[in-house]
């Protein structure tokens, strides 16, 4: 099958569209394929993909495919996972050629997610559900799983075509995978049709005005569950719509997993089955359903319980409750880690209440933390993560799995037999879009310790039905840039501690949150650090109105000043540059506005001009 097919049809006005994508393809800049980030002071949150698809219309419209041009539009979205600039184009292709809204248009890498999202609207909505589907369903696909685990309804029915499909109380989808799929049309009966390709991915369309109100959490769950269709795989698709030849696909994809897997072993210390995802929030996904499969399967009957910091990064605490949100079993329940609050101290209280419970405790953390960047106490945290507890009636309490997020320091290593973890059930997973891969792909992987090992099957399986996989150039990507990790990790740290030492000297009434030196010799060596300006007013509101002006004053004069090093992104762990971002209106959107932390956050790499960058926050001193 090709998914391209879909987007060819009899109609020659489509002539002039074929023609421009042609010369929007060989004109596009080269950060249209390459980036994982952008910057955030050219994109508008309320208005991602709008504001580039308008723009984009507008340069149709003028025949105007100069790649100036096509450089100054706005960005789309602020991570490549949620989509970006190729992604927008092919959406706005097929809705062209079905003459339905661009919004109705939904790319995604995986094959059943889009299923999952609308499933997932339904089981709010008590609508019935039917799948009607030709050829073969998805690999991994496992209906029973997604009943039983996932609480979602529908029934399944195989077609031999469209026209064989009646009228639904309830939602119909759609679901094809066949050779010539430019034939297909919408129909009254169809509420969403899905187009599979076995390697590139899927394309969903929203069918009707009466669907609509499932666009946006559509996307949502494209943001929080698995990633858009890549640029890579969105070029090729775009390839095909103009007739082009696309490019065949490596063979070496086996020898580049081998290579990953290997390198996540050497890294982590770890010898147990490892993971690799589509991104850090697809593995994020993984784990949790497979902790809830494995909670419903181990202790049946009981309460499962998420622990997750109030203000960690967004995606994680938006996915926690979103899978709270399903199952009136689960519960996200707040662990206070940082600024002032003990982790240590936060865990032994709240496991506390969930033995009494009788619940199953599940705990996500970062160390170090964001974005103060603390690390607790480890032997501590051993302790009270091993110590025994029990219920309300006496018996013991059902010991936790600790879920830590790493993505700070992913060379510490905790998994290991003489690690100091390995006397808890631990998973360690990492974003790849950090330093596994310094920015050249999203993809995330996870391992356990020998405690938890038998956990990673049932993380495995979810990734698998979820389709969210590391896609062959992720895998590519992280087996060319895991090998340089560690030596990236300390060459970026000494950056991080000069810069950090001269701002101190510099601007000694500003806070700053850093590892210490005895942290460091222990072996975290982070390069983000926290800067909390100096401020002034006469009450808080004006102090914080002041500072969060001056946060936003350094920044751009870091980006006006040094264009091609700073940055204002989210990223971590890049090749090269500064990157800097503010915590409370980028990686903390969803967090409550009470745990939302409106402080700067700058991110070093190993390769950067630091003596430059030194000059820049010198002037910025001494004009305030």
């Amino acid at each position: 099958m090709y998914l391209g097919a879909l987007l060819k049809g009899e109609d020659m006005n489509n002539d002039k569209m074929i023609g421009y994508i042609n010369d929007v393809l060989n004109n596009m800049p080269q950060d249209w394929l390459n980036l994982t980030t952008h910057r955030l002071d050219i994109y508008d949150e309320s208005l991602a993909k709008i504001q580039f698809l308008e723009q984009f219309e507008n340069l149709y419209s003028e025949n105007n495919s100069n790649q100036s041009s096509l450089s100054e539009l706005p960005t789309a979205y602020d991570y490549i996972r949620l989509g970006h600039p190729l992604s927008c184009v092919l959406e706005w292709a097929i809705a062209k050629q079905n003459n339905i809204r661009h919004e109705s248009v939904i790319s995604f890498s995986s094959q059943t997610i889009p299923v999952l999202a609308i499933l997932r609207k339904n089981l709010f909505e008590h609508k019935n559900t039917r799948i009607c589907y030709t050829g073969n369903f998805p690999t991994g696909f496992d209906a029973d799983v997604i009943r039983n685990v996932y609480g979602y309804s529908f029934d399944l029915e195989s077609i031999d075509n469209l026209n064989s499909i009646d009228s639904f109380d309830g939602t119909t989808i759609c679901m094809l995978e066949q050779d010539n799929i430019g034939d297909v049309k919408l129909n009254n009966n169809i509420d969403f049709f899905i187009s599979n390709h076995l390697n590139y991915g899927s394309i969903l369309l929203v069918n009707g005005s009466q669907n609509e109100t499932y666009i946006q959490e559509i996307q949502h769950v494209r943001r929080r569950e698995t990633i858009a269709m890549t640029p890579i795989n969105c070029l090729e698709v775009l390839k095909g719509f103009i007739g082009n030849e696309t490019a065949s696909r490596s063979s070496k994809v086996h020898a580049h997993k081998s290579n990953v897997l290997q390198s996540i072993k050497d890294i982590t210390g770890s010898d147990n089955k490892s993971v690799v995802g589509s991104s850090g929030l697809s593995i994020q996904y993984a784990i949790m359903m497979g902790l809830v499969d494995n909670a419903l399967q181990s202790h049946k009957g009981k309460d499962i319980r998420f622990v997750v910091p109030p203000n960690c990064y967004g995606g994680t605490n938006d996915q926690a409750r979103r899978v709270a949100a399903c199952n009136e079993n689960i519960e996200v329940m707040d662990l206070p880690v940082d600024g002032g609050q003990d982790m240590v101290q936060s865990i032994d209280l709240v496991l506390d209440k969930i033995a009494q419970e009788d619940a199953v405790p599940y705990i996500i953390a970062e160390i170090p933390t964001n974005p103060r960047v603390e690390v607790p106490d480890l032997i501590k945290l051993r302790d009270v993560l091993s110590k025994k507890r029990n219920t309300a009636n006496g018996d013991l309490a059902i010991a936790p799995v600790f879920i830590l997020d790493q993505t700070f320091c992913p060379n510490v290593h905790f998994l290991g037999k003489e690690d100091i973890l390995s006397s808890v059930k631990t998973i360690a997973y990492v974003s790849g879009s950090k330093f596994p891969s310094g920015g050249k792909c999203t993809a995330g992987y996870c391992v356990s310790n020998e405690l938890a090992s038998e956990l990673m099957d049932k993380i495995e399986l979810h990734l698998n039905l979820c389709d969210n996989e590391a896609t062959d150039l992720q895998y590519e990507l992280l087996a060319k840039q895991m090998p340089s990790m560690l030596d990236r990790i300390q060459q970026a740290y000494v950056n991080t501690r000069e810069f950090v030492t001269f701002i101190k000297d510099t601007l000694p009434g500003a806070k700053i949150n850093f590892v210490s030196e005895e942290l460091a010799e222990q072996g975290f060596t982070p390069s983000v650090f926290s800067l909390d300006l100096p401020t002034k007013g006469a009450n808080d509101e004006e102090r914080e109105t002041y500072k969060r002006a001056l946060n936003l004053k350094l920044i751009d004069m870091m980006i006006n000043e040094i264009p091609d090093e700073s940055k204002y992104c989210v990223s971590y762990g890049q090749l090269n540059g500064c990157y800097w971002t503010i915590p409370a209106t980028s990686t903390q959107g969803t967090t409550k506005e009470g745990d939302k932390d409106y402080i700067a956050r700058i991110a070093v790499s190993h390769n950067m001009d630091l003596e430059r960058h030194k000059k820049v926050f010198l002037d910025f001193v001494d004009c305030i």
